[in-house]
């Protein structure tokens, strides 16, 4: 024990040396939760202390938490530090409460029917005997069943059960993907944005590009080309098809918002267009139902399906089996074809009052950008600020933004509907107006 007690006098300041010598030292983990503390009497005898001074930092000590007395034993640290450093870490990593959220890519309150799920979760909890084992690696036979159905009646996919693997999220499916294709050796992405698909290709060893199409892997989103929905034309598919089986590559469709197709029939599927040759198809129920359900799968084509088998029993299954035993009934009871179009339906709505409610603060003349699916718009306005600082004021106000591109005096945002109420989006509109009219240097508005 090192403290520097010459220049204490009193009493007290000498308890209080003891006391913050010990906090010091169960704060910064040094004295780990659960450690007795020195008796009262061996404290006292190194330190050449009175045992009143000792045990009167002892009591403060315990008074704050940071100790505990168990009779008969004596102090020991408890795990306040520990929880202390939790709480921190979590006020570190929360955001703050936004007011008015045009960057969220959540869902609507109103775009799920809680009631009509949770019925479906607590049928498939009484299935016992079925809980009592671990789910299938492939995902459960029944449900890859109702998938099959369902994907060839809505996206014109032919494919058997067998050529579905499920998982929880399309992150979980490309590490089960990745290690089948390292002979590709490199992948492209339409932007770098698509950071959660490139980090586990990176991870794998691949060489990661964008926008190239000589890759051996191409990873293509063809609902959601841009972040604001335009989606790839079937003349760009077929020309994208016949490159890659020219070039022995390898195409990644991953078929995000292809539910949420509003100005236009929906395009067929790459998959269907080349009859699964050289196509793996890749599905999630995340913006269907919730980002919390987390449930995906890929379609493989024949080449694929033969190596996965062969190691099919060193997976383990990550998505929930009750939420698939749940997902597969709501499937064949016609919940989730009804679920799309009350989705399609909502959410084409809210684009609608989000481009008038855009139109009403900016003018007609702004520049609007609305993809043929998707929640959001692309909106490019004038601006006296730069991005930074347009963020930061934003902030300032509740209000949370998505820049897309800065250039000299424009900036372009991206302005989801998604999760937003619709009798939010004239006052949130009204604060950016605000702000964009702000000159530099000017406090926020609140």
């Amino acid at each position: 024990m090192n403290l520097d007690l010459e220049k204490t006098s009193s009493s007290e300041h000498l308890y209080l040396k003891v006391y913050q010598y010990y906090r010091d030292l169960i704060l910064c983990g040094k004295l780990l939760p659960g450690t007795k503390m020195p008796s009262l009497r061996k404290c006292s005898t190194e330190l050449n202390l009175s045992r009143t001074t000792v045990e009167s930092a002892y009591l403060q000590l315990a008074a704050e938490g940071y100790i505990i007395s168990k009779p008969q034993s004596g102090y020991f640290v408890t795990s306040i530090a520990k929880a202390q450093k939790a709480s921190e870490a979590e006020e570190t990593r929360q955001e703050p409460k936004y007011r008015f959220d045009f960057a969220s890519s959540g869902v609507d309150r109103e775009s799920f029917r809680f009631d009509l799920w949770r019925r479906y979760i607590k049928s498939a909890l009484r299935q016992d005997e079925r809980l009592l084992s671990y789910g299938e690696p492939q995902g459960e036979s029944d449900f890859r069943n109702a998938l099959c159905t369902y994907i060839q009646e809505r996206r014109n996919i032919h494919c058997t059960p067998d050529d579905i693997v499920v998982g929880a999220g399309v992150q979980s499916l490309l590490h089960i993907l990745c290690p089948l294709i390292r002979d590709k050796k490199s992948v492209s992405f339409p932007t770098p944005s698509f950071i959660q698909g490139s980090t586990v290709f990176s991870d794998y060893g691949f060489q990661v590009h964008y926008r190239n199409k000589d890759c051996g892997v191409i990873y293509v989103s063809p609902a959601h080309m841009t972040k604001w929905g335009e989606i790839m034309p079937v003349s760009r598919r077929l020309e994208l098809i016949r490159y890659a089986s020219g070039h022995d590559g390898l195409i990644i469709e991953d078929d995000f918002e292809n539910e949420f197709v509003y100005l236009q029939k929906p395009t067929p599927s790459l998959y269907s267009l080349c009859g699964g040759q050289g196509v793996v198809y890749i599905g999630s129920f995340s913006r269907l139902l919730l980002p919390s359900i987390r449930i995906s799968f890929m379609v493989l084509p024949p080449e694929l399906k033969k190596a996965y088998k062969a190691k099919a029993a060193s997976y383990n299954q990550t998505a929930s089996k009750a939420e698939q035993i749940a997902l597969c009934q709501f499937i064949r009871d016609g919940h989730l074809a009804a679920q799309t179009r009350r989705l399609k339906r909502l959410y084409s709505q809210k684009l609608r009052q989000l481009t008038d409610s855009v139109y009403k603060v900016f003018g007609n003349s702004c520049s609007v950008q609305i993809g043929s699916a998707g929640t959001s718009i692309a909106l490019t306005l004038p601006a006296n600020l730069s991005a930074q600082d347009i963020k930061k004021q934003a902030q300032e106000n509740l209000l949370r933004l998505q820049i897309l591109k800065e250039e000299e005096g424009t900036v372009t945002f991206l302005l989801s509907c998604s999760s937003m109420p619709a009798d939010d989006f004239l006052p949130a509109l009204g604060i950016l107006r605000e702000i964009l009219c702000k000159k530099p240097g000017s406090s926020s508005l609140i």
